[in-house]
């Protein structure tokens, strides 16, 4: 039997899934016991037993000037910050991704002005936008928008025109008005295509929100793991950066579950 055609079983599945990350855990484990050997004071692998202690440490003492714990309100802004980033681009994605497939005179309009406008790097506009909207909360959410909304057009209008062209004509002969079609035709086979969009524009909002707050801000993920690296934190940055992981996935995964639950028919497996 060829390779292509075998599938792995249920405990082989899970042993492979799992495989590359205990790799990467042994190899830090044993990078860390070689550097501490050399240098018990080295700060750049810290132990594993650190980095624990480290995370119940951020988990449950407050801070003693607010009386916060800081990584829960960390978690808590940051989320806040990216929900309504990830929410205005994924409307906004969706309203013109329908009306860019679904119109020629828009599509004329505005598929090359999308097209351009997803080339500028969204990071290179970051001083821009905090010359304009300030350091405060609303230049956080614009970067984000700003970072993945173009992206989100443009893969949300090709679905559209993906849409066969017989079911708009049999709308139509039905007596279909241009915006019963929008909501009944198109807009049931575009959303399952929007959550997996917004799955995939994840990675970047997460990067645009880190760098925001790194560079101004008070409070969040970012700004506490630039805030520490001037001291070689590491147990401290290690301990955010698994934690942003993790809420990554956390994400991905009820999206795909989302996915599943509301369209069964598109099959939603990565």
């Amino acid at each position: 039997m060829r390779l292509i055609n075998r599938r792995p079983g249920r405990v082989l599945t899970a042993f492979l899934a799992a495989l590359p990350f205990v790799l990467v855990m042994l190899a830090y484990m044993v990078g860390s016991d070689i550097r501490l050997a050399e240098n018990p004071s080295d700060k750049l692998m810290p132990a594993p037993a650190q980095i624990a202690a480290t995370a119940e440490r951020l988990l449950t003492e407050p801070d003693r000037r607010s009386g916060r714990i800081l990584f829960w309100y960390d978690t808590a802004v940051s989320l806040k910050r990216l929900a309504i980033g990830v929410g205005l681009a994924a409307s906004t994605g969706l309203i013109f991704g329908l009306l860019i497939g679904l119109l020629p005179h828009i599509r004329a309009t505005f598929s090359g002005f999308v097209a351009v406008i997803s080339m500028v790097p969204p990071l290179a506009l970051l001083p821009i936008l905090f010359i304009v909207f300030g350091l405060g909360e609303l230049s956080k959410v614009v970067l984000i928008v700003i970072g993945i909304t173009p992206f989100l057009i443009r893969d949300l209008s090709q679905r559209t025109l993906e849409i066969p062209r017989e079911q708009i004509v049999k709308a139509e002969t039905l007596g279909a008005s241009t915006f019963t079609i929008a909501l009944r035709v198109a807009l049931p086979q575009v959303l399952p295509r929007l959550i997996q969009s917004v799955r995939l524009s994840l990675g970047p909002a997460w990067l645009f929100l880190i760098a925001a707050e790194a560079i101004a801000s008070d409070l969040g993920l970012g700004y506490r793991i630039f805030l520490v690296r001037r001291y070689l934190a590491m147990d401290v940055i290690l301990t955010y950066v698994i934690w942003i992981t993790l809420l990554a996935f956390m994400i991905d995964w009820a999206l795909k579950v989302l996915a599943r639950r509301a369209f069964p028919w598109t099959g939603a497996s990565l």
